[in-house]
């Protein structure tokens, strides 16, 4: 099995998907499992719970699914924002 990914939009705001605040992902892992991360500030990525807590109706964040080539979109945006390449 290979790895799969879905990425998210998060939005502070219902229906702002136009303007998102963070980007989340859903890694399940070759191997098995389930992984959930945020796109930090320090542009890297870390274990976060926004997934689970949003499906579960539990989050105060909308989050919208987005395609792989937006979440890259995103992410450039967010580095020219936050500053730095990693």
């Amino acid at each position: 099995m290979t790895e799969r990914v879905t990425y998210y939009a998060v939005s502070l705001t219902a229906g702002d998907g136009e303007d998102p605040a963070g980007l989340a992902r859903r890694r399940w892992l070759a191997e098995g499992g389930i992984e959930d991360e945020m796109f930090r500030r320090d542009l890297t990525w870390k274990r976060d719970s926004i997934i689970t807590e949003w499906k579960r109706g539990e989050a105060t964040e909308e989050l919208v699914e987005i395609s792989e080539d937006e979440a890259g979109a995103l992410m450039e945006r967010f580095r020219k924002k936050w500053g730095g390449t990693p």
